[in-house]
C-alpha cells in the first residue's frame, strides 16, 4: 500500500473510481458489521487505502455512511415495468422490489437505528438522498395508466398512489424476509385496485 493509500497494486485510483472503491467498502463494513461497529480504519483496510483518504472526502462516519447507502442503492435498482396495465405493472414492480429490495430493508431495521438516532433523522431523509430528482415508481406507473385512461386522476392522492409500496415496505420490516407472491397479489387486488379504480375494480 502506497502512504497515500491511493493506489492498488501498482495502478492508482483517482476520482470516481476511487470513491466507488471507498464507498463498496464503507458499504460492505455497513452490511457486515452494522453502524455502531464500523470505523473508518476497518474501511480504509477494506478499500486498501487510508484513513487520511476517507476523511478528505466525508468528516464523518455518519456522512460516510450515507453516502454509502446511496452508492450501495444503485446496484440492483430495479427497473419499472410497462405492461400496459395498472395492475399488471403494480404487481411486476411490487416482485422486482421484493427481490431486490427485502435485505436492504432489514439492513435499514436492524443495521441504522445508531445512525438515525445520532443523526436525528429518518428513513424518510434517507429516502430523499435514495431517490434525488428522480421520479419514482408509483408516479411513473400512475402517470401511465392515467395517460392511457384506466385511472380518474380525481381519484388519485399521493397516499393512495404510494400504498402499495409503503405496504410492501411494511411487510419487510415486520417479517426480515421476502413477501409470498400471493400477498403481493392481495395488496393490489384487494386494496389497491378498489380504491384506485372504485366500483369499476374487477377483483
Amino acid at each position: 500500500m502506497s502512504l497515500s493509500g491511493e493506489s492498488l497494486g501498482n495502478r492508482r485510483r483517482r476520482g470516481e473510481e476511487l470513491e466507488k472503491a471507498l464507498l463498496d467498502a464503507a458499504w460492505a463494513e455497513l452490511q457486515e458489521r452494522g453502524y455502531d461497529a464500523l470505523t473508518f480504519e476497518a474501511v480504509a483496510a477494506r478499500a486498501e487505502t487510508s484513513r487520511a483518504v476517507l476523511y478528505r472526502r466525508w468528516s464523518t462516519k455518519a456522512e460516510l455512511v450515507r453516502a454509502a447507502i446511496v452508492e450501495g442503492m444503485k446496484v440492483g435498482r430495479p427497473t419499472i415495468p410497462d405492461t400496459g396495465s395498472l395492475r399488471e405493472d403494480t404487481i411486476e414492480m411490487l416482485r422486482r422490489m421484493n427481490g431486490s429490495r427485502a435485505r436492504f430493508a432489514m439492513l435499514l431495521t436492524i443495521q441504522l437505528g445508531p445512525y438515525f438516532a445520532e443523526t436525528g433523522t429518518s428513513f424518510v431523509d434517507l429516502r430523499r438522498d435514495l431517490i434525488a430528482d428522480a421520479a419514482t415508481s408509483d408516479v411513473v406507473i400512475m402517470e401511465r395508466a392515467i395517460a392511457r385512461g384506466e385511472v380518474d386522476p380525481a381519484r388519485i392522492t399521493p397516499r393512495i398512489r404510494s400504498l402499495p409500496f409503503d405496504l410492501l415496505r411494511a411487510e419487510f420490516v415486520m417479517t426480515f424476509q421476502s413477501v409470498a407472491d400471493d400477498v403481493l397479489v392481495e395488496i393490489v387486488d384487494t386494496i389497491f385496485l378498489p380504491l384506485v379504480l372504485g366500483e369499476s375494480a374487477p377483483f
